[in-house]
């Protein structure tokens, strides 16, 4: 721990010693016509001699902008850009102390050139309309970085340990690389493999799904999206990357990445394979494809939750084109395979007004997932008005699993209620296809748009399953239940969607939207149980009692109107519809039919208020109402016996879920000081919500049903701040999160209405530090308490604390030597005596560069301290369970890693300070 005091204390006396030799360059920038403020200019400094960018800033609402840099005694440039005028530029012979350049004017761009083509440098970040854009060669990475260490120097971008992108408080859903996806649109595979050299521009915007984009209609979403630009002269070749790696206990790896660019044809080829619980597809440079490397909390296995361990095959293609002029077309295919295998042991407290039930029980699984999906994406542009777009999806699944189970029931008396074993393989192939036509054509006036959405979705699944199973009853009289028997399962679901909407323009500010909806859904669901015949050795029994036939259908009408008002910073929308919904549902159980048909409205509106105080201060208003229907299964008054602890009926006299949501966003950031904040409150509240309610007989055996309960609700609210500092080659991030959260929730124990008020707060804190491109310190820390109060509950009160701190450091020190640790510590502070309340996760990898580091020889150690844990508890008004799960322990594991590739990394030249490498910027025209 001294050590570490030491080295922090040594870094905080580098980082005075380098601020003494600090300098402060300002001023204001101004239109030279109006003198007005110019807002947003980015102003930078760049080297005479090699054009390398040594500091830069954007000027505030005033046109004032500050850089803070070292003294610097070489010639350079003071330049400043800003779209829709020329280009500043002026020469410094050096600067040794502080400036101020005082008023500096910049000229509006002359309509016509004169077919002069004028060549300027690209600044770091161009503000247009409503995209924000990076000149990626502005900014320094490794030669050999990924594009997420790339995103990690964009100020206003943060990435987090999960791997969560978010942009000026936005979070990014969706990551394209010249406007189409790779391989998937969530950007898990492009961030970590494409290689950030071949990136010349990263362009945030607003998030708009396919229709919004066709009809140019402001986005509805509160989410960013990212579209990486390929540097022209990197836009052909290939480039790729090869890992494998075999370790104790037989663990093993396998992965390798394949592309070929040829301008606007792409092709990626990718493959894993492992039995070390990485499900998808990730090469990270320090830990290849160790599961919980990098010890985040949204990989279950790394923050204690994981259930088992698994084995998994992948295999990818991914295609892009321009096929003719106008048409476009991408097409993916993904086949994958994973077998689960699983130890499960539970302790479970169930709480009644009449007493307590306790249940102790133990299970054994293995499941096997076998899927193929092929997606399709194809655009043409009929003229310069008219556009369609059809995006085909087919998947096909098949799964497998064998489980054996075995659990114990006891009272608060300790007196014996029910005992239960049971044995079942269950084989499942499901066929599922998928289509969305998009048509748009605009008119001469602008903003005066037409569209068509059609939307189809064909499911089909049959299932079979042996299940024996044998349940005693010690209480009630009641007689035991044996079972040996075969189940089968067919269902089809299909529905079909048309939405017609026209925009009409009433002024330069307001437009009306108005059009309709037309569904239609159909789903049959056939259930068959045969019983074993035991003179025949065959399942030839037809079990009356657990057979049914239901089928369920909705036709409905959905006319819908809206409208938009966009006047300088203030966006305003309005958007209202009703749907008049048949829903009819027929069952057929005991040789009895059942018919519940129905007809429901289901009103829906948002509204929904953007202000953009300045161009770093945005609020946002929403707004909804929504009703959903209940399901059939939730309806028909048929009895499922499938479990024999539990008979499930449905209640036909459900009422719809009804739900108010109001949503506050407020973000700042100030790429001017790299800091930034955002704050949200969210709150659901519902007239209407079905809940689940369960009837207990003398031997703890349940009868389910459903009910309406109202005035439930659930709140949130909470921010976060970050700051980045920059001197030289010193780079500290820091963040400051809150969450808050607070809700009532009602249900039922034993027909008794309860009410449960939770109480939530969630604060995290984090911490970056790197030096060059030599190290990287990263340590973070967050906190969970959660608190519930109940009310005609056996349980009056309940709270749970959870502290999770991790600490990630990586050296690329000494040369070729790349060394990564990964430690973590959980502590749960109300798991039961009989499971571990803490534990630790350690992870290791060093590894070392060959051939101009295009090879890299790794050895890894997952678990260190071997003290990976699966412990959890959860506590609700009814229950207390406490769970524990197998999961992956120690493994030590040897690789090697090969790059390959023809496109070759831009001439880099280390900076000024010798501190790293700075990318110099593109020309454009």
């Amino acid at each position: 721990m001294n050590k570490i005091y030491f080295s922090f204390f040594f870094l905080l006396i580098v980082f005075t010693v380098r601020a003494q030799n600090t300098i402060v360059i300002k001023g204001g920038v101004y239109d030279s016509g109006t003198k007005k403020p110019i807002e947003l200019a980015t102003v930078y400094l760049s080297n005479v001699k090699d054009s390398t960018v040594i500091e830069y800033a954007t000027t505030d609402k005033d046109g004032i902008f500050k850089i803070t840099t070292r003294k610097y005694e070489k010639p350079f440039f003071l330049k400043i850009s800003y779209v829709g005028y020329q280009q500043y530029v002026e020469q410094q012979n050096g600067i040794l102390a502080n400036k101020d350049f005082g008023k500096l004017y910049l000229t509006e761009n002359p309509k016509e050139l004169n077919e002069v083509i004028i060549k300027s440098e690209a600044p770091p970040i161009r503000i247009k309309k409503d995209t924000l854009e990076f000149n990626a060669s502005s900014y320094k990475v490794r030669p050999d970085a990924n594009v997420e260490t790339l995103l990690k120097q964009l100020p206003g971008v943060e990435v987090d340990t999960d791997g969560n992108v978010t942009v000026n408080g936005k979070g990014v859903t969706q990551f394209l690389v010249n406007g189409k996806a790779f391989f998937n649109k969530d950007g898990s595979i492009l961030l970590k493999n494409m290689p950030a050299d071949m990136i010349k521009k990263v362009q945030v915007s607003d998030f708009k799904t396919k229709k919004e984009e066709l009809s140019r209609q402001e986005a509805s979403s509160d989410d960013a999206s990212i579209n990486f630009t390929v540097d022209e002269k990197k836009n052909k070749g290939y480039f790729g990357k090869f890992s494998g790696g075999y370790g104790t206990d037989d663990r093993y790896e396998a992965s390798f990445i394949l592309n070929y660019f040829n301008n606007n044809q792409k092709i990626s080829l990718l493959g894993s394979s492992n039995n070390i619980n990485s499900t998808g597809f990730s090469m990270d440079q320090v830990f290849d494809n160790m599961g919980g490397g990098r010890n985040t909390s949204s990989n279950n296995r790394a923050s204690g939750t994981g259930k088992g361990i698994t084995t998994s095959n992948l295999l990818g293609f991914n295609y892009t084109d321009e096929w003719a002029k106008g048409l476009d077309a991408s097409a993916s295919y993904n086949f994958s395979n994973t077998i689960n295998k699983n130890e499960t042991k539970s302790n479970q407290a169930n709480f009644m007004p009449t007493g307590t039930i306790f249940t102790e029980a133990d299970s054994k699984a293995r499941n096997e997932n076998t899927g193929n999906k092929a997606n399709f994406e194809f655009e043409y542009k009929m003229n310069p008005t008219t556009r369609i777009v059809v995006t085909p999806k087919i998947e096909q699944g098949r799964t497998n699993s064998l489980s054996e189970s075995s659990s114990f029931s006891t009272d608060e008396n300790g007196n014996d209620l029910n005992e239960s074993s049971a044995k079942s393989y269950k084989e499942n192939s499901s066929t599922n296809f998928g289509n969305t036509i998009n048509f748009n054509k605009a008119f001469e006036r602008k903003a005066r748009n037409l569209s068509f959405v059609f939307t189809n979705s064909n499911n089909k699944s049959d299932s079979e399953a042996i299940n024996i199973s044998n349940t005693t009853f010690y209480q009630g009289g009641k007689p035991n239940d044996d079972r040996n028997q075969n189940g089968l399962s067919n269902n089809t679901d299909d529905s079909y969607s048309l939405e017609v909407e026209f925009t009409e323009p009433i002024t330069d500010s307001l437009r009306i939207r108005f059009g309709s909806e037309f569904g239609w859904q159909n789903e049959v669901n056939d259930v068959k149980t045969y019983d074993f015949d035991d003179s025949s050795q065959t399942y030839s029994f037809l079990n009356d009692l657990q057979t049914n036939y239901t089928t369920s259908s909705q036709n409905s009408i959905t006319p819908k109107v809206g409208l938009s008002f966009e006047k300088n910073k203030f966006t305003f929308n309005l958007n209202s519809s009703t749907s008049i919904v048949d829903f009819d549902n027929h069952s057929l159980y005991l040789n009895n039919t059942t018919d519940l048909n129905k007809k429901y409205v289901l009103p829906y509106g948002r509204a929904q208020v953007r202000y953009r105080m300045d161009k770093t201060k945005f609020l946002v208003l929403r707004y909804d109402y929504s009703s959903t229907l209940p399901s059939t299964s939730q309806l028909l008054p048929v009895a499922n016996l499938a479990n024999p602890l539990n008979t499930i009926i449905g209640n036909p006299d459900l009422n719809l879920n009804k739900k108010n949501s109001v949503n506050i966003n407020y973000r700042n950031f100030d790429m001017r000081t790299r800091s930034g904040f955002f704050l949200f409150a969210r709150g659901d509240f519902y007239d209407s919500q079905i809940a689940v309610t369960s009837i207990y007989d003398d031997s703890g055996k349940r009868t389910t049903t459903y009910k309406n309960v109202e005035g439930t609700y659930t709140t949130s609210a909470g921010g976060n701040w970050n700051k980045t500092i920059k001197n030289n080659a010193h780079v500290f991030r820091f963040g400051f999160g809150l969450n808050g959260s607070y809700a009532l929730d009602k249900g039922f124990t034993n027909a008794v209405l309860y009410e449960a008020k939770s109480l939530g707060i969630s604060p995290r804190v984090n911490f970056t530090y790197e030096y060059g491109e030599l190290l990287i310190l990263s340590p973070n820390y967050s906190l969970s308490y959660n608190e519930s109060r109940y009310t005609n509950s056996s349980l009056n009160a309940s709270s749970n604390v959870v502290h999770r701190i991790n600490l990630q450091t990586t050296s690329y020190w000494p040369k070729n030597w790349i060394w990564g640790n990964d430690f973590g510590y959980t502590y749960n502070s109300n798991i039961s005596g009989d499971f571990k309340k803490d534990f630790y996760l350690w992870n290791t990898s060093l590894s070392y560069g060959f051939f101009d580091k295009k090879m890299y020889l790794k050895v890894k150690v997952y678990d260190i301290l071997n003290q990976n844990q699966s412990a959890t508890r959860t506590i609700s008004a009814t229950t207390i369970r406490d769970e524990e799960n197998v999961v992956l322990k120690r493994y030590a594991m040897f690789s090697v890693t090969y790059d390959l590739g023809s496109i070759k990394p831009k001439d880099r030249r280390g900076g000024p300070n010798g501190g790293g490498f700075r990318r110099g910027p593109d020309n454009m025209n």
